[in-house]
C-alpha cells in the first residue's frame, strides 16, 4: 500500500496496528492563542487521543516546538511520547528519561538584547528555552521585521544557531535539530519502529516533519491543505479513535 497519495476521507489509511501518528500541538490539535500559557484543550480531545493510543497499541506522540513540560500541562500521560523544542528533547514513554541533544547554550548578550528589544516593543514577549529563544510578536505585528534584522545578526555571527520562522515569532535555535530529527528518532524504537508514519501540523516549523514521515513510508498532512483548521484535525482523529475497520479502509 503506498501513502504518498492518502488523505483524510479516501479510505486507504492503513489498520492500526500498522499506523503511527506524530501530531503537533499548537495549531494542529488546539486552535492558535494569544499567548502559549491561554490555549485551550478542548472537551473531548484528551478521550479521543486515550482512544487512539489504545487502538495503536500506544503509537501516539506529540511533537511540539514547547518544552515538553507545557505538553505535559496541557495533555498529561495521554500521549506515550513526547518531543518537544522541536526535537530537541524527547521523551519516547511515559515517564521516561527526557533525552536531550548536546548543544550551545544562547549567548547571554543575545538574551540581554532581546529583553531590550521586548521593553523598547510592547507587545513583544521573550520565551527562553533551555537551547533556544523565541521573539513573539503577535502583539506587535509591526515589530516583526525589526526583531527578524536583529535575529539574523545575531546567527551570522554565530552559524551554530539559524533563525527558525513560526507563526508571528522568530526562534532562534540550535542549527541541524528539528521535528524531522524527533519523528526520524521515534520511529526507530517500539511502538512506533515498523509502522507507518503520519504526521499532522499546521507551520512552517512541520515541514521538516512531514518530510521525515513521507521519507520512512508515510505521509504529512498539513493545516489548511488537508484539514480547515484543528476542529477537522481532532473531528477526524475521533472517528479514527471510536470508528470499526471501516473508518481506517481497512
Amino acid at each position: 500500500m503506498s501513502l504518498m497519495s492518502s488523505l483524510p476521507g479516501h479510505g486507504d489509511m492503513p489498520p492500526p496496528d500498522k499506523t503511527a501518528f506524530l501530531l503537533d500541538f499548537d495549531g494542529t490539535l488546539v486552535e492558535i492563542a494569544p499567548t502559549p500559557e491561554s490555549v485551550k484543550v478542548q472537551a473531548g480531545l484528551l478521550a479521543s487521543l486515550r482512544r487512539l493510543r489504545a487502538k495503536c497499541a500506544d503509537a501516539v506522540a506529540v511533537i511540539s516546538g514547547r518544552p515538553i513540560e507545557q505538553i505535559d500541562f496541557f495533555l498529561g500521560d495521554v500521549p506515550y511520547a513526547v518531543a518537544g523544542e522541536h526535537g530537541i528533547a524527547v521523551r519516547r514513554s511515559p515517564g521516561g528519561i527526557i533525552h536531550r541533544a548536546n548543544l550551545p547554550a544562547v549567548p547571554s548578550a543575545w538574551l540581554a538584547q532581546a529583553d531590550a528589544l521586548a521593553a523598547k516593543y510592547p507587545g513583544v514577549r521573550i520565551e527562553r528555552k533551555k537551547a533556544a529563544v523565541v521573539l513573539h510578536f503577535r502583539g506587535a505585528p509591526d515589530a516583526g521585521p525589526a526583531l527578524r534584522e536583529v535575529a539574523d545578526g545575531w546567527v551570522a555571527s554565530d552559524p551554530r544557531f539559524h533563525v527558525q520562522e513560526a507563526k508571528m515569532a522568530w526562534e532562534i535555535r540550535p542549527a541541524g535539530i528539528d521535528k524531522g530529527h524527533a519523528v526520524r528518532d521515534l520511529m526507530k524504537a517500539a511502538p512506533f519502529a515498523g509502522r507507518y508514519p503520519v504526521f499532522i501540523g499546521d507551520d512552517v516549523t512541520d515541514e521538516d516533519g512531514i518530510r521525515a514521515a513521507v521519507a520512512l513510508g508515510g505521509i504529512g498532512l498539513r493545516i489548511p491543505r488537508d484539514f480547515a483548521d484543528p476542529a477537522a484535525v481532532r473531528a477526524w482523529l475521533g472517528t479514527l479513535a471510536c470508528g470499526g475497520d471501516d473508518a481506517w479502509g481497512a
